[in-house]
């Protein structure tokens, strides 16, 4: 079939048409001046998404991951320092994020170099190598590849690893390390193609990773292996726990069991049934870590396990696509936020799995739920969000999510596995089915 051009013919009567609806003018006029979210913000949004919820848990201030994508990580580190603040009687008190970026940067090296030698077969610009190549060091993040680092590793205050310039500011630090991390990529696979064997690729990546940890303590500084803990509580009582490692230190103080957790999505795209466990290939950090999996679930279950976890004193991680309707300064989340189809004269079609099918949502950043509105019947209205955004959106850092906001863009939680029905509980059994690399459900919390 033959292609067709604009023509002028065509391109004048596209144009007469635009400038013949004079009843657009207003609307196009105050998009040109103030842009078109502010065109189409619905005032009744801000009013129906107060920051009041009949459930909501008493949490420490609001974090501030600055200009780095290590939202995944300070989600899961508020998870963790709820609990720490509550049996402690702290009124603030964070783990260090510094020391987890560390680690996730030395793992995923080697996780990426290890992928590197079990390619080394495939044609340079293959899909697969191009994707290894594509971003090897970057700060995103899933909850699996949280727990990996700190069953390794363990946690640590953060004033026994404070941020630095680069934990904060990321961007630079990254481009370095990418860049070393590719010049690897390049020399093992031509050692590879001039002949030499399996062991001698193994030493010269042995001598790669101890280059590459300590060009990370230039960037981010050693990490401790042994410290006093000391604190003061909200009675003013003053408490030392001396010679703790980083592992003694998550055992005693950080709520264990995290195997007792799960990340159950929502996908509901034809590709992937409901009830059944999925895994991504090649994503991960750790080298024998926790492999990334996940439980795809219908919405009416997958907003019950949150409340119910939310019910019993317990904050929620969760993955969603942050960028959709929402009003940063307010600190609010809701599908009802902008009249876009309105104020433009022009339906914007895809539902949830049409996003997801065809690139226009997937998750890109991780936050905590620590509250929820539930007006009548357990139904939930709004939720009570803790970002990682600093104390200057919001509520001094927290944000409202509509429910309806919930369903459309919010696609990954974890919760314990004892709120999952039978049925469910026996599904994580099953051997997860495999997705590509590039899958949506393959996408990392970063924003």
């Amino acid at each position: 079939m033959a292609r067709e051009r604009i023509t002028r013919e065509l391109y004048s009567e596209l144009r007469q048409d635009a400038a013949s609806k004079k009843d657009e003018a207003p609307l196009r006029n105050s998009i040109l001046n103030v842009g078109l979210d502010r065109t189409a913000l619905n005032y009744d949004s801000k009013v129906r998404n107060q920051h009041t919820f009949s459930i909501e848990l008493k949490t420490g201030k609001a974090t501030a991951q600055e200009k780095s994508g290590r939202c995944w990580l300070f989600a899961g580190l508020n998870t963790m320092r709820y609990r720490i603040m509550k049996d402690l009687k702290l009124k603030e008190f964070q783990l260090s994020q510094a020391y987890q970026m560390f680690f996730d940067k030395f793992e995923k090296a080697n996780y990426f170099l290890e992928n590197i030698l079990d390619t080394l077969d495939q044609e340079k610009g293959s899909r697969i190598i191009m994707w290894l190549l594509d971003a090897p060091l970057n700060d995103g993040g899933q909850w699996d590849m949280f727990t990996s680092i700190v069953d390794k590793y363990g946690v640590v205050p953060r004033s026994e690893m404070p941020e630095t310039y680069h934990s904060s500011n990321s961007r630079r630090m990254n481009s370095v390390l990418t860049l070393k991390l590719r010049g690897y990529a390049q020399e093992l696979r031509e050692m590879h193609r001039s002949g030499k064997d399996m062991d001698c690729l193994r030493g010269r990546k042995a001598e790669m990773l101890k280059e590459f940890y300590r060009l990370l303590t230039m960037f981010l500084g050693i990490p401790p292996d042994r410290f006093d803990f000391e604190y003061r509580d909200s009675d003013g009582d003053f408490h030392r726990d001396p010679g703790l490692t980083p592992l003694k230190f998550r055992d005693k103080y950080v709520a264990g069991e995290l195997e007792d957790f799960v990340s159950i999505i929502n996908a509901p795209t034809d590709d992937k049934p409901f009830g059944r466990t999925y895994t991504v290939q090649y994503l991960g950090n750790v080298e024998g870590g926790s492999p990334v999996t996940y439980l795809n679930v219908e919405m009416p279950l997958f907003k019950k396990l949150a409340v119910s976890q939310l019910q019993d004193g317990e904050p929620v991680w969760f993955g969603c696509d942050v960028g959709k309707f929402m009003f940063r300064d307010q600190g609010i989340l809701d599908t009802g936020l902008f009249d876009y189809q309105g104020v433009l004269g022009t339906r914007l079609p895809l539902d949830k799995a049409g996003r997801l099918d065809y690139g226009e949502s997937v998750m890109t950043h991780a936050m905590v739920f620590t509250g929820v509105n539930l007006p009548k019947d357990s139904i939930p209205d709004r939720w009570r969000v803790e970002n990682s955004w600093s104390d200057k959106y919001g509520d001094k850092g927290y944000f409202v999510m509509s429910d309806e906001w919930f369903d459309q863009f919010v696609y990954q939680i974890v919760v314990r596995k004892k709120y999952l029905p039978e049925a469910m509980k026996e599904a994580l059994g099953q051997e997860p089915i495999v997705l590509s690399p590039w899958d949506p459900m393959g996408s990392l919390a970063r924003d």
